[in-house]
């Protein structure tokens, strides 16, 4: 195809180069896009109904006709709904296409010359996000059984889930089954095809929790072995809870190995509060754990904090910045995603009034670094829930929100409560009282 004298605004290098896989096998553009039924349910038919399991590999999906379509409208210069996320910055203000121009700018000139005029490339994935499975220790809040083995193991002792819904036939027993054995063979085979073929620059260890895979440890040992350690970068976002795995430490044995590498460790609170939050959390043995990656970074961007701004954790914003500054360290920060009016984990859940009021009492703050005060700002400048969506909607939303934290809190017999925190802010507190969770 032949390439324009300028970059098209909308294109994403990440159809050329990276892979993306759930922990349910399900194929996208990247772990933040958002694709049309028939691509982004593709592992499960949920359009008809009948909920069958169908996976597909990798040689089926990278020139499938969603992803020629793709690549062919992105060289056009389209502005792709599926890729919504980066176009609105509905995360954070810097984007994933940012990251993958940053990664992979010196293969530009590459997808013009490699591409036809249908979206069909020759080029090969060099970057892998492959989520072997959900397999977590934690139960996160604002997380669920897709990403949580822990989490899904919640929902079904407790009959949690709607059957109704053929989107949950991944957690059918039958389902289950053909997901785990399609990983065991396809998955690893693709994965280990690229090890040892030695086309893999970039990974993204994510989960589930990856430090909890067995695969993530074989593989990158074997990435070593192979003398690929300094043409990789690893990246990784775990909940930081192991370091070490059978007589293996990660930052010794592995990272010291790597040209380059990010370890994004999840806090969303101190103390208590990080711990209500990420059910599973020991606070203090995190900030061990991350202290041990310090003593092998060269540089600052190795160990980062990341941050989700949640609910509560808007009342422990001040504490999270003196962590950071304890340790010397940068702080990733991203808003709680708010694809329904019941997801009342997220700040943007605050009525606008109490939700300004608090942004700008913490803005105000000289000691909160530019991370913090940019995911605050953004907080007064996107719509919250009450503007989201239609009144009656969103009440429902608010009720059905508050009615899964308190029946959690049962459940996990939290000593810490959704309502001991609140009760920080008068305001915030009056606003969660009002809710009628009946």
């Amino acid at each position: 195809m032949q390439k324009p004298d300028n970059k098209p605004p909308t294109l994403c290098m990440a159809p050329w180069t990276h892979t993306y896989l759930s922990p349910q096998t399900e194929r996208r553009l990247c772990c933040a896009s958002r694709e049309p039924a028939q691509s982004f349910e593709q592992y499960i038919d949920t359009d008809s109904g009948s909920g069958e399991y169908q996976p597909v590999s990798l040689d089926e999906h990278w020139n499938n006709e969603h992803m020629q379509g793709v690549r062919r409208r992105m060289m056009a210069g389209e502005t792709l709904p599926e890729c919504d996320v980066c176009n609105s910055q509905l995360l954070n203000t810097d984007v994933y296409r940012s990251y993958f121009e940053r990664m992979f700018h010196h293969k530009y000139n590459d997808i013009w010359e490699n591409t036809e005029d249908s979206g069909y490339t020759t080029m090969k994935p060099v970057s892998w996000d492959y989520r072997f499975s959900n397999l977590c220790n934690f139960k996160c809040r604002m997380c669920g059984d897709m990403l949580s083995s822990s989490w899904e193991a919640e929902v079904k002792l407790h009959n949690m889930a709607n059957w109704d819904n053929p989107q949950n036939n991944w957690m059918k027993p039958e389902v289950r089954k053909k997901i785990s054995k399609f990983q065991d063979t396809q998955i690893e085979q693709e994965f280990s095809e690229a090890v040892e073929e030695h086309r893999i620059e970039e990974i993204y260890w994510v989960g589930g929790e990856p430090l909890m895979y067995e695969q993530h440890w074989r593989y990158m040992k074997r990435i070593v072995e192979l003398g690929d350690g300094q043409r990789l970068y690893a990246r990784y976002n775990s909940n930081l809870s192991r370091v070490n795995y059978k007589g293996v430490n990660l930052y010794h044995d592995i990272l010291a190995h790597i040209r380059d590498w990010q370890m994004c460790a999840s806090l969303d609170g101190t103390g208590a509060i990080g711990e209500y939050i990420r059910t599973g959390l020991k606070y203090n043995e995190w900030v061990d754990n991350f202290k041990q990656g310090l003593e092998i970074a060269t540089h600052r961007r190795q160990m980062r904090i990341d941050f989700t701004l949640t609910l509560p954790g808007m009342l422990d914003v001040v504490n999270v910045q003196k962590l950071a500054d304890e340790l010397n360290v940068d702080i990733l920060a991203k808003v709680t995603f708010t694809f329904t009016p019941d997801i009342i984990m997220s700040p943007l859940a605050l009525p606008r009034e109490i939700l300004n009021s608090l942004v700008d009492e913490l803005i105000t703050n000289n000691n909160l670094g530019d991370a913090l005060k940019s995911v605050l700002n953004q907080l007064k400048n996107r719509p919250n829930m009450e503007e989201m969506y239609p009144e009656d909607e969103y009440h429902r939303g608010m009720r059905k929100g508050k009615r899964r934290i308190l029946a959690l809190e049962g459940i996990r017999n939290d000593k810490l409560c959704m309502r001991d925190m609140l009760s920080a802010n008068a305001d915030i507190l009056k606003w969660w009282d009002s809710i009628d969770a009946g």
